[in-house]
């Protein structure tokens, strides 16, 4: 009789946290969605539960931001070179001079260009364009 009351007990905690009814309320749903989705409550104003990709808006993903980095080259050194670094150090990377760099937006992989100078500011002419294995 005591693991029937345990049983029932469970079950009530279940329907407490899933909301009162057997069925979930709207705002409840849209929560969970937007979850799933990978939007907590730092979302902006508009972005969380508002439905628009999920209707398949296109347009929902335009204003979701990007971070683009590009990548001149890399290098691999232990703790103790890093810690010895200074002022005026150089960091020698794996790149050449007059190689392609990596483009990547959110740290994957898009393109492969060139460093290109626009005015007093350096750019990257894309060459390469890596297509995604994602479908």
């Amino acid at each position: 009789m005591a693991d029937d009351d345990d049983d029932v007990k469970q079950a009530d905690a279940a329907d407490a946290a899933a909301g009162d009814g057997d069925e979930a309320s709207p705002a409840a749903a849209e929560g969970d969605a937007a979850a799933a989705a990978g939007k907590g409550d730092d979302a902006p104003a508009g972005e969380a539960g508002d439905g628009a990709a999920a209707d398949g808006d296109p347009d929902a993903v335009y204003d979701v931001p990007v971070e683009v980095t590009a990548v001149l080259g890399t290098a691999t050194m232990k703790v103790s070179q890093l810690l010895k670094l200074g002022r005026g150090a150089v960091v020698q990377l794996d790149r050449m001079v007059g190689d392609t760099i990596d483009l990547h937006a959110n740290n994957r992989l898009i393109a492969r260009g060139e460093v290109v100078v626009i005015d007093d500011r350096l750019g990257v002419t894309m060459t390469e364009i890596i297509k995604s294995d994602h479908g």
